[in-house]
């Protein structure tokens, strides 16, 4: 199975306190409800509900404005077309489509109190000149080679024997002895026995087995 291409960006869709071209302001917390009810609003390009091109992961206001990462899914044509326009470097803006729910008037224009966020897009010319993508990843599989690791290490974890309970006895009478040569000893002699090689080799199987299955849940 061929996988499929990504490119992580990031970046902020909006910041705050800060008039944008038209003299809006976003006040701080103004995505705040929106976020809870549609944590993943829509990647797009210039706006166009026709032309998704990835996806945002998460997204979160911290002191400066809406902090936003995502994926560009390279499958795409133009999620591709817009990967090399942002690494060549001939375009990074990020723009906020949304519905003002609560506004006040300031001299400037209005300040958004509350906004109910429904995309954020990568535009070439941002209404917020300070809204811009600050970090584009180079293309890579879908999943990482680290992810396959994990996934398979959790497979094959193998848990160890418990310590009869005679075996414990023991072992605590020699701590009450402090004899250094004997606790070593009964260390080696509760020691769990290795694995024989046909059960070794059916545990690997079964664990290759169960990671396929895991993989495939995940697709």
């Amino acid at each position: 199975m061929t996988q499929a291409l990504i490119a992580e960006i990031e970046g902020y869709a909006s910041v705050f306190d800060v008039p944008d071209l038209n003299g809006d302001i976003v006040a701080p917390g103004a995505f705040a409800k929106s976020l809870k009810k549609n944590p993943k609003p829509a990647l797009l390009y210039q706006h166009a509900a026709e032309a998704p091109i990835g996806r945002w992961l998460s997204l979160r206001e911290d002191a400066r404005g809406l902090f936003v990462k995502g994926e560009l899914i390279l499958s795409s044509p133009r999620a591709r077309e817009v990967h090399a326009l942002l690494e060549g470097g001939a375009m990074d803006g990020l723009s906020i489509g949304y519905r003002t729910v609560r506004s006040s008037r300031v001299a400037s224009g209005r300040r958004i109190l509350e906004a109910d966020l429904w995309e954020v897009s990568i535009v070439t010319f941002p209404m917020a000149p300070g809204a811009r993508i600050t970090r584009i990843g180079p293309p890579r599989p879908e999943r990482a080679p680290q992810d396959y690791a994990k996934i398979f290490s959790e497979s094959v974890r193998i848990p160890s024997s418990p310590t009869p309970p005679g075996m414990r006895a023991t072992r605590a009478r020699l701590r009450a002895n402090q004899d250094p040569a004997a606790l070593s000893a009964g260390r080696r002699a509760s020691a769990p026995l290795p694995l024989s090689p046909g059960a070794g080799a059916r545990h690997f199987a079964e664990a290759v087995e169960h990671a396929a299955q895991k993989l495939t849940a995940q697709e």
